[in-house]
């Protein structure tokens, strides 16, 4: 029996433009442009040290495509007849990156005539054939077809498979991954394919069959050519109609998506063998081209690199312990200091024009606006700055001048006309967006010049999807730009204080004099693009790219034109709330100074301690540093728990305060006077599970099952001849619980639609009645939360060893809930974080510590994260795919309105309602799929109302 060997084929050519992305521009001695060959050399060094030892590469080879002509182009002229040329500064690039692979001393194969794919692909069955497993290294969809394929075995070797290695999310695709993406198996992907087409390579598919319909009809037909035989059958439609007319072009599609596998080897197998990577040429090409930090990685400029099949992989403890405080530092790449004098502040429509040429050819600019107001529905726009690179930054001013109407204006191009010039740019899907927080500068945008920007990225949340609760402050706070500059740039912004001032002498950004403008905004720019260029590629390293691509990027657009339409709201409504509250406190104010038997300030904690503990002589007073009691809510709860009628009314008393000003005086403040709306500002990075957190004013605080909270819930209300829809997720973090911990009876409770609570009443306490179906609700809540015994008999108001048999008997039943808190705690403590079904990494770098107070926190914060993100992404995946789902159906103008917590609020038509609510129903229930497939039913509850009350 001959030992298995194992071919890897990395297909070099999608290498290449990933590598020309992911770097700044860089040149070597000579002048050339080398941005992409360093970054290729670099993947191809990653690359080599990531394969794993027992299941690394006998044999490895580096595909190419020779040329941009093949064979296709004989069968489909307009084959690949849009794809621009490739830009400027890559094309010397073509033969270095060659030259990198052969300092490897790794074969690098190609091919006139024949695309890599092809060359993969014949390859592959060669290898195969020979008994040799085989490892595609891409995410080409076009690959994935061979997917899964063996052959017989056959003169004594065993048959050889072929699966894939995607780098860009560090996964294995195999079959299920593939129907997983596809909906079909590898071997009917190719028909997926011919029917929907593809606009890069110019393939045509049939017009107007995309991804899901293309996959439904090979899934219900077969494949495609009985599919495109059946549409004579079918109900008229314009689908039968497109089948039928457009089948020539569905089957020559097949033809050129069918990848060649019988092609001549233009170098034999034999000859891919790995024998380790000899020292002298690699050096020596590193050495030729500068790069400098990649030659000491050989030891002193001439060691030798490690076997790529050996690796040495960091033991999980040690993974953990890096996860530092400041984050994953990454080297800087050799980059020169930022210099603000390099900015150029552009003044006429002729530099600008420049400038956006530029952008356009680059396909990556930063961009970032200056305003009048932090808020994005009443600022004005006063400027954009863009950049391409380091040092290659610029502002342009549009609203500068003084704001006295006769004071003089600076030189600048006339707003509209700007506006129009970068509409173009801004919009194209060729060039990609960066921004900082870029919700903002898409509001401002649209609201100003009408501009829908996309594609984009978000430094801001390209960090937190990496470091979430990595910083000192543990939550989401340390993503700003400043703080990101500090720590991955080590360069200190400008402060925006220092050009405009504070106080009474600070002025409008629009009147700050062009040059210190211009210094400022350029930079935000720059900073922002040398973060894109830091961060990005960490994503696929660290295992970001999952999360950030299928759930936070796409749902940044969504969550701006969410805030754009804003909520409206009854301020009479909300003025006769705050004139009842006023009144009502001012009763329990009475109340609390003739129980005290002295009129004092309520709102001041020193004054209301004295009262309770020096005066009144309750006991269970503390002093804290300041030397003044403590009178927070636990304090309070507590004395009342012992029969202190003031503590109860002070209690009352503060809530009637805080949601007066929080909300029946603040939302009046807060409605819009142009659109008599209210606006919330939703941040994707405020919570470190990853929920969405609401902000000016902030609108998931609300009580939710007091009357009160009740009352100014119906102050928020739906245009005349509308509806408010509210959909609510039904206890999806047990139902959840109930998947990730693996638990039969939870699960197959809400299989049966049972009362979950009743069912954990009875598996615990062997009968249902109200007292101990409260009790149960209690438990499965605070069992989630990670809560101690202590903690659990404050909320039952029981001893805590009768709290400690509650939650034994609780694992003893739902013994999958201890095993999941066990392996929870146990992962984190090892990597430093824990993870959603989505991939999404919260860290709790707390979690060792000796602080018991702070590790106690950690632990009961890791215990609950993986479940409420996951609730938190799933929603996210709803909201994203909510617009197009409600379009399809006809109903593009249900506009969805709030995210609160679990709950969508819409607005729309009251006749649509009916037609709205199951496709809303059925997008947030499949909301998981198909990423992850859940063992339990998600539950969505639907109430429409012309209050957003009554939609409950």
């Amino acid at each position: 029996m001959h030992p298995k060997q194992h071919l890897y084929l990395v297909d070099g050519s999608s290498y290449i433009f990933r590598a020309y992305h992911r770097l700044p521009p860089l040149t070597d001695p000579q002048g050339t442009p080398v941005g992409a060959v360093y970054g290729y050399t670099t993947m191809l060094w990653k690359l080599a040290e990531d394969l794993d030892k027992a299941d690394g590469p006998t044999h490895l080879a580096v595909i190419l495509d020779a040329s941009s002509q093949s064979f296709r182009n004989d069968i489909y002229d307009k084959y690949k007849a849009n794809r621009p040329p490739p830009p400027e500064d890559l094309v010397p690039q073509f033969p270095l990156i060659r030259d990198a692979t052969r300092a490897f001393s790794l074969p690098c194969i190609e091919e006139q005539g024949l695309e890599a794919d092809d060359l993969i692909a014949s390859y592959a069955r060669a290898a195969t054939r020979r008994g040799w497993d085989v490892t595609i290294v891409s995410s080409d969809k076009d690959l994935m077809q061979l997917v899964g394929q063996c052959a017989e075995p056959d003169d004594g070797h065993e048959g050889g498979c072929i699966d894939m290695l995607d780098t860009m999310k560090n996964q294995r695709i195999g079959i299920p991954e593939v129907i997983e993406k596809f909906g079909v198996g590898p071997e009917l992907v190719g028909d997926v394919l011919a029917l929907m087409g593809d606009s890069v390579d110019n393939v045509p598919g049939i017009f107007g069959v995309g991804p899901k319909t293309a996959t439904k009809l090979i899934q219900d037909y077969g494949s495609l050519t009985a599919a495109l035989d059946a549409a004579h059958d079918m109900k008229p439609s314009k689908l039968r109609e497109r089948l039928i007319e457009h089948r020539a072009d569905a089957e020559i599609s097949k033809v050129l998506v069918t990848l060649k596998d019988d092609a001549p080897l233009p170098q034999p197998l034999d000859e891919f063998r790995l024998d380790g990577v000899p020292p002298e040429p690699l050096a020596a090409f590193l050495e030729r081209h500068g790069f400098t930090s990649l030659l000491k990685r050989l030891g002193d400029g001439r060691g030798s690199p490690d076997r790529p099949t050996q690796l040495n992989p960091a033991k999980p403890q040690t993974a953990g312990a890096a996860a530092s405080a400041e984050g994953n530092r990454q080297p800087l790449p050799e980059w020169p200091v930022i210099d603000r004098s390099l900015y150029e502040c552009v003044q006429t429509m002729e530099r600008l024009q420049h400038w956006i040429d530029r952008a356009f050819a680059a396909r990556l600019v930063a961009i970032d606006t200056e305003t009048s107001s932090l808020d994005a529905m009443r600022a004005q726009l006063a400027g954009i700055s863009l950049a391409l690179g380091p040092g290659d930054a610029c502002y342009i001013p549009l609203a500068h001048g003084g704001s006295d109407m006769f004071a003089e204006k600076p030189q600048q191009v006339p707003m509209a006309q700007a506006l129009a010039a970068l509409k173009p740019l801004l919009e194209s899907d060729a060039v990609l967006k960066v921004g900082q927080n870029i919700k903002y500068d898409l509001t401002i945008l649209a609201r100003c010049g009408g501009i829908a920007v996309a594609p984009i990225d978000d430094t801001m949340i390209i960090s937190f999807d990496l470091d979430a609760g990595r910083g000192e402050d543990g939550i989401g706070g340390g993503h700003g730009m400043d703080e990101l500059s500090t720590r991955h740039l080590g360069h200190t912004t400008l402060a925006f204080k220092d050009i405009c001032g504070t106080g009474k002498k600070a002025i409008p950004f629009g009147e700050v004099p062009l040059d210190r403008a211009t210094a400022y905004a350029a930079e935000d720019a720059e900073v922002t693009w040398r973060l894109h260029q830091i961060l990005k590629p960490r994503l696929a390293l660290e295992g970001g790219t999952r999360v950030y691509q299928r759930v936070d990027r796409p749902l940044v657009p969504v969550v701006a034109a969410m805030e754009r339409h804003g909520i409206k709201v009854d301020r009479a409504a909300l003025a006769r709330l705050s004139e009842q509250f006023a009144k009502t406190t001012a009763g329990i104010e009475a109340e609390i100074h003739q129980i005290a038997g002295e009129p004092f300030t309520i709102g001041s904690p020193k004054q209301l301690g004295d009262v309770l503990f020096d005066k009144l002589g309750y006991k269970g007073g503390r002093k804290g540093k300041s030397g003044q009691y403590s009178t927070d809510q636990a304090i309070l709860e507590g004395l009342a728990a012992q029969g202190a009628p003031i503590a109860n009314k002070v209690l009352e008393w503060r809530q009637l305060t805080k949601l007066k000003s929080t909300y029946t005086d603040a939302l009046q403040d807060a409605i819009n006077p142009e659109t008599g709306r209210v606006h919330t500002s939703y941040s994707l990075v405020g919570a470190q599970t990853g929920r969405l957190s609401s902000t000016d004013p902030n609108l998931q605080n609300i009580p939710i099952r007091t009357e009160i909270g009740r009352e100014i819930r119906k102050a928020f209300v739906a245009d005349e001849g509308n509806v408010l829809l509210a959909a609510d997720y039904s206890q999806i973090e047990l139902r959840l619980a109930a998947h990730m911990a693996d638990v039969p009876q939870l699960r197959d409770a809400f299989a049966a639609g049972e009362d979950i609570h009743a069912r954990t009443a009875l598996e615990m306490f062997g009968t249902v009645d109200r007292d101990t179906r409260a009790r149960a609700k209690t438990v499965n809540f605070a069992i989630l939360y990670g809560i101690s015994r202590w903690g659990l008999a404050g909320r039952l108001g029981i001893e805590a060893d009768e709290a400690q048999a509650i939650i034994d008997t609780y694992f003893d039943r739902f013994p999958g809930i201890r095993n999941y808190i066990h392996s929870t705690l146990e992962g984190v403590r090892e990597r430093g974080y824990s993870e959603t079904l989505f991939g999404r990494k919260t860290w709790f770098p707390r979690i060792r510590s000796s602080q018991q107070a702070e590790r106690q926190g950690s632990e009961r914060a890791a215990i609950n994260a993986p479940i409420q993100g996951t609730s938190a992404d799933i929603i996210k995946r709803a909201m994203v795919r909510m617009g197009p789902a409600l379009a399809e159906a006809g109903l593009a103008h249900v506009r969805m309105l709030l995210q609160v917590h679990d709950e969508l609020v819409f607005e729309l038509p009251a006749d649509d309602a009916e037609a709205a609510a199951p496709v809303i129903a059925r997008t947030m229930a499949e909301a998981a799929l198909p990423a992850v497939r859940l063992t339990v039913p998600l539950g969505v509850e639907i109430g429409t109302g012309t209050t957003w009350d009554a939609a409950h």
